[in-house]
């Protein structure tokens, strides 16, 4: 029995292939530990991959896409893609094995790991495997146009949509609205994107708060009815949120025109979304989904344009060709 190392949070291709918790019968059949398989009638297994909440999610995009490549290249595999709520649920249902696999915050998934804030209650997740992290997410915190509220520290005093109760965006508002100093000064309001889409467009909040790949659909919902800007984190907020031990905030530029009504280019921070799996899921499994999540790239892309940023087609492709493959080989010979 083999075991994999920790909850990967940066892009490691190789802890894919090191199965926890699962052995190789000489027959072929593949048997887990503490994790339940259905097959479908034709012999498939079936997995289940937790997304985000809907149409406006650029986890349901990219997760729906990525289930309907596996259905077509897979001869193993049968993916369902569900809609959920998003990192702190995906990660609590990989966890209780209600998924087998789904997409989350890296900052998320090591606050499970950790058992610390939306996890105090359900304790650490130790049963989180990662086979790699996909595309930066930036914070994108929009106002209106027309808004006079020009900066961060302008959202003193105003109604702010800082995502949905015990998600991962709401976490991540919590974390760099507090390190500028104004998280007490706010009235925080609860809503999924759709929610705080209609509430900015009707003028019911001030701002909302979103982690989400760009162009986020969610936002584009608000930008053709009302002129958006994307406020930007300045440094030393950055700066703070490393000095508390938050490695995983990296800068991240948003190109102005990217939203209707942004002229100006926007200075934020952002996560990474990450491919998450049981760690009980079978090795053969979790090879079939490495190997088709990095050979689909061009696939992927008809999903939402992130693939520009799905960790560098290039960089991906060479990695395959190279040591991954190489990797996967050697340890596939040895079972």
């Amino acid at each position: 029995m083999r075991k994999w190392t920790a909850v990967g949070l940066t892009f490691v291709l190789f802890l894919a292939v090191i199965a926890a918790g699962c052995t190789q019968t000489g027959g072929g059949e593949t048997t887990t530990q503490g994790l339940n398989l259905e097959k479908t009638d034709d012999g498939k297994y079936i997995i289940t991959i937790y997304t985000g909440s809907g149409p406006g999610s650029v986890y349901f995009a990219l997760g729906s896409m990525y289930a309907k490549v596996i259905n077509k290249k897979s001869d193993m595999i049968y993916a369902k893609a569900v809609t959920s709520g998003a990192s702190v649920a995906n990660c609590l249902a990989v966890g209780k094995g209600e998924a087998q696999a789904a997409i989350a915050q890296n900052d998320v998934t090591y606050y499970a790991w950790n058992g610390i804030y939306q996890f105090e209650k359900s304790g650490p997740i130790k049963d989180l495997r990662a086979i790699g992290t996909l595309y930066p997410e930036p914070v994108q915190i929009v106002v209106r146009a027309d808004s006079d509220i020009k900066t961060i520290y302008d959202l003193k005093g105003k109604k702010v949509v800082v995502g949905a109760a015990g998600s991962g965006v709401a976490a991540t508002a919590e974390r760099v609205l507090k390190a500028a100093g104004i998280w007490d000064q706010i009235e925080p309001v609860y809503q999924t994107f759709e929610e705080a889409a209609q509430s900015l467009v009707l003028g019911q909040v001030d701002a909302e708060f979103t982690v989400i790949a760009y162009p986020a659909p969610a936002i584009n919902q608000i930008a053709v009815k009302v002129p958006v800007r994307i406020l930007s984190v300045p440094d030393e907020v950055v700066q703070k949120l490393h000095d508390q031990g938050y490695p995983f905030y990296v800068k991240v530029t948003i190109p102005k025109g990217t939203y209707n009504g942004m002229d100006e280019d926007a200075q934020t921070i952002a996560v990474k979304a990450t491919l998450i799996v049981h760690k009980d899921l079978p090795d053969d499994l979790v090879y079939e989904m490495t190997k088709i999540l990095y050979t689909s790239i061009d696939d992927l892309a008809t999903a939402h344009t992130v693939r520009s940023r799905l960790t560098s087609t290039r960089l991906l492709k060479a990695l395959w060709s190279r040591s991954t493959r190489e990797l996967l080989s050697t340890t596939k010979s040895r079972e």
